[in-house]
């Protein structure tokens, strides 16, 4: 008989590899939780507070945005670039982007060789001249008396486009960040070099990224492998699958989702045989990133939690049924709920707009004691002193 895997047991599984069943309070070194999580993706919008500060104080009570920096620009231990999108990425992992830049560089060279962007190549050039002799520099430091719009990526600058460019072609890194903004330098200014001489064949780095990203997702279809680190196309990965469930490396295991329907996963034999031994999640209540790592798949959120999530920001506000920019509530091993929540940073406080509980969640004073704690905590960590709540914020299920 094929194994299976309770809802509340893959659910269980499924926290515990995103470093969301263990008390935040008690939680490792910030180095060991993004290890965890495999990487943290960045993001600029700043409602509450940044995306990837909110990621990593979800699971680490004592963690402060300058730690992700001077892990990233002192200790060197993580560097920035992409997965599905920008992220910090533990440094270690660097030799497998090797495929990742060499895949780029051919479309920069078809650019450079095409009609797309006339002068492209000239601009690379120049961008790494003015790097090479005068050290790091950021979009505003290139390229003054350019014209946005003139051919660049987006509408970029051409010296915007060429820095891009030769970031994820791998000739530039990320330095640093001044606020927001990328500040680029020659790679091997950045990347140890004991790093940087490692080359790992394409095929070595292919069974990396899909052994790395199953370990993280705990259970996953290939489809799901193949999103994790967006670097190996799935008909490979469906080919390293059948290599593994041939040789035993890898099961097949019966998950069931939220509606009690059986849905088809990968996993390790060895991961099944520890679920038994996890422990529940703790039962506390947190705010989420909306780019929370279980978030990001919205359809496995949707089967494994019953948890219909959207991002409104690009949605049109006489089209949007929550709000802007609407925060996930996690209690325990169950996403209860969503909340409009907002900085306003000049009066100090935290205006809370409204809580959308789940149909099944009913909004109790426990529950609602529970919010307003994780609220006080969130409002803290933002420098806040104080929350205003809307007087109609506890609402009914849309």
């Amino acid at each position: 008989m094929m194994p299976l895997l309770t809802n509340h047991d893959a659910k269980r599984l499924f926290l515990h590899t995103h470093g969301l069943a263990q008390d935040p309070s008690l939680a490792a070194d910030l180095g060991t939780t993004i290890r965890q999580i495999g990487f943290v993706q960045l993001d600029s919008i700043n409602t509450l507070a940044r995306a990837h500060d909110m990621i990593l104080w979800s699971r680490q009570r004592s963690y402060l945005p300058h730690m992700l920096k001077d892990l990233l620009e002192q200790d060197r231990s993580l560097f920035e670039h992409w997965t599905h999108d920008a992220s910090v990425i533990p440094m270690e992992f660097f030799p497998h982007w090797r495929h990742r830049f060499t895949d780029h560089q051919a479309r920069l060279d078809a650019k450079k060789n095409g009609v797309i962007q006339t002068g492209f190549a000239a601009s690379c050039a120049e961008v790494i001249d003015h790097i090479t002799r005068h050290g790091p520099a950021m979009t505003r430091h290139l390229g003054r008396d350019e014209v946005r719009g003139s051919g660049g990526w987006w509408d970029w600058s051409p010296s915007k486009a060429a820095l891009e460019g030769l970031w994820r072609s791998g000739t530039l890194s990320i330095a640093g960040r001044d606020g927001f903004q990328k500040i680029y330098d020659l790679t091997h200014r950045v990347i140890p070099d004991t790093l940087r001489s490692l080359a790992p064949a394409r095929h070595e780095s292919e069974d990396w990224a899909n052994e790395k990203a199953l370990d993280h997702l705990g259970f996953a279809t290939p489809a799901q492998i193949a999103a994790f680190w967006a670097m190996v196309p799935v008909a490979r990965v469906r080919k390293w699958a059948e290599l593994g469930l041939g040789s035993g490396a890898l099961i097949m295991v019966q998950i069931a989702a939220f509606d009690g329907s059986l849905h088809l996963h990968l996993m390790r034999p060895k991961t099944y045989k520890t679920v038994a031994k996890l422990p529940d999640p703790v039962k506390i209540t947190r705010l989420l990133s909306p780019f929370d790592p279980i978030l990001r798949d919205r359809a496995r959120a949707l089967k494994l939690f019953g948890f219909n999530y959207r991002i409104e920001v690009f949605v049109p506000k006489e089209n949007r049924i929550y709000g802007y920019y609407v925060f996930p509530i996690l209690k325990g091993d169950a996403l209860i709920g969503r909340i409009d929540a907002k900085a306003d940073r000049q009066n100090k406080q935290l205006n809370v707009r409204a809580f959308w509980p789940e149909q099944s969640v009913k909004p109790i004073p426990k529950l609602v004691k529970s919010l307003e704690v994780a609220l006080q905590d969130c409002a803290a960590f933002a420098g806040l002193d104080q929350i205003v709540f809307a007087q109609d914020w506890l609402r009914s299920a849309p």
